[in-house]
């Protein structure tokens, strides 16, 4: 792809510095220079060290672990570059952090999903470019543009051209089972949905019952993130316990957090497909687990961003 304006600058922070260099890389462009490093006090600093002065600037950094360092070095980095007089600032979080907190379902606990909208837009951003928001109402906690993109027709895609034989698509739970019509829909199978309990605020779910015909079919489960592991395993014994043939899996955001990667490649499932939008945290997936890139799909919204295109037009 040819050079963009010089007038676009792109930077990085520390949590995903590979994804932002595959996206400098579709842009054409050089990823800029920024020193982000954390003083033996725990203090982080930032100094941009480019002219950005009526620049367009996009700060690439998921709120991924650890979630509270990412998220303040985004905070301090669009901050240094509002007072660099940055003509624009677009915060480039491919993987909202703390997004499952976006209502209160209990007495005297916190919308932290909002808190940081909140945040995000005191230290200057003009603009959020994110990637699957875990609920889709954010966008409304936000009084600054938001384009939230999607990850599903890479996905898709990538199961098309396997043409599994027999395919069902199952929802992990009734939430996402929206999302995981619209997935069976495109690639015009059945669609089934694994209901579960989750008993308190820990990670663990326990699966109770699975809605519609899977016995003997390929199963590919679908949900927006991998955290823990438990859903998506007990999702998988779940469904070869209905007789399922074989189960894959895929998800937007592969956060694998504590002993995910063990539990999955000590279950049945066939294949965990996931995308870049995180950095993939544990090597014992390796040969499990295939990773797509979000980075050309990010570059071309930013170049729409830049230019002033419609990002929708991507999605049609």
């Amino acid at each position: 792809m040819r050079s963009l304006s010089n007038e676009l600058c792109v930077f990085s922070g520390n949590a995903h510095r590979e994804l932002a260099g595959r996206v400098c890389s579709y842009l054409g462009i050089s990823l800029g220079h920024a020193e982000v490093f954390k003083f033996p006090n725990d203090n982080t600093f930032v100094r941009i060290m480019d002219n950005i002065r009526e620049r367009d600037v996009f700060i690439i950094q998921p709120i991924c672990a650890p979630v509270n360092d990412n998220l303040v070095e985004l905070l301090i980095m669009i901050d240094a570059a509002k007072r660099a007089s940055a003509g624009r600032v677009t915060a480039v979080a491919p993987y909202y952090g703390y997004s499952r907190t976006d209502k209160k379902d209990q007495p005297r606990v916190p919308i932290t999903a909002r808190l940081v909208a909140d945040l995000l837009t005191a230290a200057g951003a003009d603009r959020l470019l994110t990637v699957d928001l875990h609920a889709g109402q954010i966008q409304g906690f936000f009084n600054i543009p938001v384009d939230e993109l999607t990850a599903m027709p890479i996905l898709l895609r990538y199961f098309r051209d396997k043409a599994l034989e027999d395919l069902v698509v199952a929802a992990v739970d009734v939430g996402i089972s929206k999302r995981a019509r619209d997935v069976a829909e495109r690639l015009g199978v059945p669609l089934a949905i694994v209901e579960k309990r989750r008993e308190g605020n820990n990670s663990e779910a326990e699966s109770l019952n699975v809605i519609g015909e899977v016995e003997d079919k390929t199963v590919l489960t679908f949900d927006d993130e991998i955290d823990t592991g438990g859903s998506t395993v007990a999702s998988v014994k779940a469904l070869k316990e209905r007789g399922a043939r074989e189960v894959y899996a895929c998800v937007t955001h592969a956060l694998l957090s504590g002993s995910a990667a063990e539990k999955i490649v000590a279950s049945p499932l066939r294949e965990l497909v996931a995308t870049d939008t995180v950095p993939l945290r544990s090597k014992a997936l390796d040969g499990k687990i295939t990773t797509l890139s979000v980075a050309p799909l990010l570059g071309e919204a930013i170049n729409r961003i830049h230019n002033g295109l419609s990002v929708g037009e991507l999605f049609k």
